[in-house]
């Protein structure tokens, strides 16, 4: 498929994208941008949660060679590193982020000559990795970004822990959705995540993302242009409910393209929760993608690191 114009570009000689920024903005003021309907008022400045107030808060910014390869192409993926964060996994591989809020507070502007810095760069798209709590923001940067030349698809790089209600002012604007799918089960999300309405939550993102781009499609170069991309992090002893998710992410379409992460390590506090404070065995993973692969799943991101036994 050859490259296709950025569905953003259409909102925003339209008006919509304009609309949708207001609307985006007043859920800030009691907010409810995620399921954890905090309900402070982050534009006078109040956190909740996730530790965000009104202006976004970014930890990095960067090309990116490790994302999944329909993103990363010879470019690299451009990666945007949003602090704080709506779950709280105790295993987080970025706690400095997620946990402790360590980013920058930055506007409208200043974010929007970030997008375009990395699309200079030659980045094959921009990543907004853990952007839920800072949906609004994003949006607002959008208009100087599109103004200044932006032209590469956007990345939702969530969670899986959304508000649908936030998402359908995405509808329209971000061309790929990567979230993950990390619980299939309410007593791991809680004990782990600190979410135990997770996995309906979850269901319902992945449903409503699915709606609005469908299946991941990519171009002749085999990039990602628009479509889901779903990610699931395999945990020990099978604390993620590997195979009810991969049923689920099959229920709404066998095409979707799932990434079956063997990543996983125990960082921040896993190793006060055991067996979260040991790395995956080889055998637990292949039984993670037996089971996708059972549930009729085919298009498969698999890649077994060198330190599974």
């Amino acid at each position: 498929m050859s490259a296709t114009r950025p569905s953003y570009l259409a909102a925003h000689e339209s008006g919509e994208l304009a609309e949708r920024v207001e609307a985006a903005r007043e859920m800030l003021a009691s907010c409810h941008l995620c399921p954890r309907e905090c309900g402070v008022n982050r534009l006078e400045g109040d956190t909740g949660f996730c530790g965000g107030g009104r202006e976004a808060l970014v930890g990095s910014v960067n090309a990116h060679f490790g994302e999944e390869r329909p993103l990363v192409g010879v470019g690299g993926s451009g990666t945007i590193f949003l602090a704080g964060c709506n779950l709280g996994c105790l295993f987080c591989q970025n706690y400095e982020l997620s946990h402790l809020a360590m980013g920058r507070e930055v506007g409208p502007q200043e974010l929007g000559n970030m997008i375009l810095r990395l699309q200079r760069g030659g980045c094959h798209n921009i990543n907004f990795v853990t952007p839920t709590h800072f949906m609004p923001q994003i949006l607002e940067a959008l208009g100087p970004a599109i103004e200044g030349g932006l032209r590469v698809p956007l990345v939702w790089n969530c969670g899986g822990y959304e508000s649908v209600e936030a998402l359908k002012l995405l509808e329209g604007i971000v061309d790929i959705y990567m979230p993950d799918a990390k619980y299939a089960d309410a007593g791991p999300a809680e004990r782990f995540s600190q979410a135990p309405d997770y996995p309906e939550r979850m269901q319902a993102a992945l449903t409503e993302t699915h709606r609005q781009v469908g299946d991941l499609v990519m171009d002749e170069r085999g990039l990602a242009v628009r479509g889901m991309l779903v990610r699931h992090l395999v945990l020990p002893e099978g604390l993620a409910g590997t195979a009810e998710v991969m049923r689920f992410i099959a229920s709404l379409s066998k095409d979707s393209y799932v990434n079956v992460m063997a990543q996983y390590r125990p960082c921040f506090r896993a190793a006060e929760h055991p067996p979260m404070d040991r790395r995956l065995t080889m055998q637990e993973y292949r039984e993670a993608v037996q089971a996708a692969l059972d549930a009729g799943l085919h298009r498969l991101d698999e890649r077994p690191l060198a330190w599974l036994r």
